[in-house]
């Protein structure tokens, strides 16, 4: 699980990842399924013009969990593209483990492995940000091609999308694309910037932040390091909301009661 301690995060794997640089392939949605069907209905709302806070809200009807699963797979698909732009770079090579992160934080990466049919080992490793980054990148991929964790059948993914496990699950990838974010405006920005591609990014990063906003997907603690960047983009979440600024930018009880955070309750376990 992710743990803080003296600003260091702690993430887990049980698969054997390397830190060496990956290409990660888009995940596509089945056609017939429930995420197929709600990815359809994000890009329609984007594609007719709509806004992306239009794009984030939950259409009527719908299962909010489903719609979560949709878009963790969507910003997997934009960040994993994103990190193909930097990850030929041979400057990522000069990052030492503890480098490249937000100021302040440092994230770690913990593997479990199996040593015996009845004993495993668990490890935790100082990465530098780019590893921390692949290493994130494969796991999270690892997880939505598990299809007894996010299923490409219709029935299986009614009995899924429901359980909690489903929910914690979610919450995990989001704080760990998050993180991703962090690390590329925090180290890569000027590399996008010099590629004309820093529009993209910001585009990419104000539509994940809106959804988190909407479904209350990000802690506060894994927000903080990143304050400069998420408040900014929170605000302007609030006035489109019609509830104001949010006070700094982080007070989110100000929502109205009809908010669609409000008609997710499992969405709520995912942050704990």
């Amino acid at each position: 699980m992710l743990e803080s301690q003296h600003h260091h995060y702690q993430s887990s794997s049980n698969s054997n990842n390397n830190s060496s640089t990956a290409l990660f392939q888009p995940l596509h949605h089945r056609s017939g399924t429930m995420r197929d069907r709600l990815h359809s209905l994000t890009k329609s709302t984007l594609g007719a013009g709509g806004s992306i806070h239009q794009a984030v809200a939950l259409p009527k009807g719908e299962s909010c969990a489903g719609w979560v699963a949709a878009h963790t797979v969507d910003f997997f698909n934009d960040l994993s593209l994103i990190w193909q732009v930097v990850a030929s770079d041979p400057y990522l090579s000069s990052f030492k483990p503890g480098e490249g992160y937000p100021s302040g934080v440092e994230y770690r990466w913990s593997s479990t492995t199996t040593t015996s049919a009845t004993t495993t080992a668990c490890t935790t490793i100082r990465v530098s940000a780019p590893q921390y980054v692949n290493l994130v990148l494969q796991w999270i991929s690892d997880q939505l091609n598990d299809r007894t964790l996010f299923p490409d059948d219709a029935h299986d993914e009614q009995v899924v999308y429901a359980t909690p496990a489903f929910a914690a699950l979610c919450g995990q990838i989001f704080r760990r694309l998050f993180r991703v974010y962090g690390i590329l405006y925090t180290s890569f920005f000027g590399t996008m910037d010099a590629l004309d591609m820093a529009p993209h990014l910001n585009t990419c990063f104000k539509h994940f932040m809106y959804f988190c906003v909407e479904f209350g997907l990000l802690p506060e603690r894994e927000v903080e390091p990143l304050a400069i960047l998420v408040q900014p983009v929170r605000k302007q979440y609030y006035a489109l909301a019609g509830i104001g600024n949010g006070g700094n930018g982080y007070n989110t009880s100000k929502r109205s009661n009809n908010s669609t955070r409000s008609r997710c309750p499992t969405t709520q376990q995912s942050v704990r």
